[in-house]
C-alpha cells in the first residue's frame, strides 16, 4: 500500500526491502513472521500477509480470507510453541483505531506481559474495537459458520 509515495513498513518487510533490517522467523508465498520491535511479552511475534490488507475491517466472510487468517494463526502457534512451549499464549489483532500499522498483523504473545501493565493493550473493547482474538475473527469470517442447534 502506498502512503505519501512510500510503501507501508510491513509491505517493505514483506518485499524484503533493503531499507529494513528485519530478521524473518518464517516466510512463504502468503505470510511472513518476525519479532515485534517493541515487544509486550516474553515472546512477541507478528505474522503478516505478504499482500497488503489494511485492517481486520477489510476481511470478508469467505474461503480466501478465512484460509489466510487460519494460516497466519497456524504459523504463529508453531513459532510460539517451539520457542516458548510452557508459556500461556494469546493471539489476536488490534482493530482500528487501536492498530499501530495499517497492514493486517497478528500479534503472537507468549506471556507474561512485560511490563505487566502492557496487558491493557490486549483487552477486547467490544466486537468492533480494541483487541480481537484470532479465534473470534475466524468465527466472523468463516464461510461456513457453525450453528448452535439444540
Amino acid at each position: 500500500m502506498v502512503e505519501e509515495g512510500k510503501p507501508c513498513v510491513f509491505c517493505q518487510i514483506a518485499n524484503h526491502s533493503s531499507s529494513t533490517r528485519t530478521d524473518l522467523l518464517y516466510s512463504d508465498e502468503n505470510v511472513i513472521a518476525f519479532r515485534d520491535i517493541k515487544p509486550s511479552a516474553f515472546r512477541h511475534y507478528l505474522v503478516i500477509p505478504v499482500h497488503h490488507i489494511p485492517t481486520t475491517r477489510d476481511l470478508h466472510r469467505g474461503p480466501e480470507d478465512f484460509q489466510l487468517v487460519s494460516h497466519m494463526l497456524n504459523v504463529g502457534q508453531n513459532l510460539l510453541f517451539k520457542d516458548a512451549p510452557a508459556s500461556k499464549v494469546k493471539f489476536g489483532f488490534h482493530q482500528p483505531p487501536f492498530n499501530s500499522v495499517n497492514h493486517l498483523h497478528l500479534h503472537c504473545l507468549a506471556l507474561p506481559f512485560i511490563p505487566r501493565w502492557k496487558c491493557i493493550k490486549y483487552w477486547a473493547l467490544g466486537s468492533h474495537c480494541g483487541f480481537l482474538e484470532a479465534k473470534k475473527l475466524l468465527e466472523r469470517i468463516n464461510p461456513q459458520p457453525t450453528t448452535n442447534s439444540q
